[in-house]
């Protein structure tokens, strides 16, 4: 076993490095228990596993320079960040230092372990925004290299309410920020009516992609317009310069479990000044100003998605 040193402090009982080319340690896994003082408190390296609900003993990882880029935590522990003191099993940090993750926990998903065995062991976390004070079960937070908060990420079946340039919205996975502390995008929970340059469109996404809620299905610039959005409910009639019309639509796909069900995929529709995209393909790009759009009502008789096909 070696000694590894790092700018919070040396790590005793190394059993495994790996390095730059530099001679720096890219990663190292420890067995025996390390304290680092950093910024945000002292951090424990993971050095066992405690139950089987928790990874196998994770490496720490370093950037070239030296400076700390992931580290597992032996237990959850309280860290003193800019939204407040949040816990973590789990911390990643940009280049300069600051917290760039936060992962509240950090379980082995299995068959034997759960997203739901997970989140039993969730509790609530309140903390600052720039909506103000919020609390919720949180799987993670993520921050800007300045420490404003970048996004939150939600357990299924979380949701927050809050004030929005579309009104007071109730939101589930996510909510993401612009580092100005404007709201960059948000996962509604229900269907919302969205006024956008072609007209009044039912935004919901039956699917939200991803793990986590930094990029949501509303996504806003930094002003509050709207800049993206999903819809199930809309098709959209488009005529250029008296030219043949394109519908463009939701599409609809067989249930996962293999029944008659039908689920309905969402239309993706983007905004910037002068130009509308449909499902994010720069050839179906068309220009506001020559361009005649109009709003179609969907009747899919599709269902929701099933996860479950017991």
């Amino acid at each position: 076993m070696t000694t590894v040193s790092t700018i919070y402090g040396d790590l005793s009982g190394v059993e495994v490095r790996s390095l730059f080319s530099n001679g720096k340690t890219d990663g190292c896994l420890v067995t025996e228990p390390n304290c680092l003082k950093t910024p945000y408190g002292t951090l424990v390296p993971q050095y066992e596993a405690e139950d089987m609900g928790r990874r196998a003993v994770k490496p720490l990882y370093f950037y070239k320079d030296g400076s700390l880029k992931s580290i597992a935590l032996q237990s959850q522990t309280m860290l003193e960040t800019p939204v407040g003191n949040i816990p973590a099993e789990l911390v990643t940090f940009h280049k300069n230092g600051s917290i760039k993750r936060i992962f509240s926990l950090d379980g082995k998903l299995s068959g034997f372990w759960s997203w739901k065995n997970e989140f039993a062991l969730a509790d609530d976390i309140t903390f600052t925004s720039p909506l103000g004070t919020l609390t919720a079960k949180l799987i993670g937070l993520q921050f800007y290299e300045s420490g404003a908060l970048k996004s939150i990420t939600l357990w299924p079946g979380q949701t927050l309410t809050v004030t929005t340039p579309m009104g007071e919205i109730i939101v589930r996975k996510g909510l993401a920020f612009y580092e100005s502390g404007a709201i960059r995008s948000f996962e509604p929970q229900k269907k919302i009516e969205i006024s956008t340059p072609i007209g009044v469109i039912t935004s919901w996404d039956n699917e939200p992609n991803g793990i986590h809620g930094d990029i949501n299905s509303v996504q806003l610039s930094e002003d509050g317009s709207i800049e993206a959005l999903s819809t199930v409910d809309h098709a959209v009639h488009v005529t250029v310069m008296e030219q043949d019309a394109e519908l463009f639509h939701p599409g609809v796909k067989n249930n996962v479990c293999g029944d008659e069900r039908k689920v309905s995929i969402p239309m993706k529709v983007r905004f910037d000044k002068k130009r509308v995209m449909f499902h994010d393909n720069p050839q179906f790009t068309f220009d506001l100003e020559h361009t005649r759009f109009e709003l179609r009502k969907m009747d899919l008789a599709t269902k929701e998605p099933a996860y479950s096909c017991s």
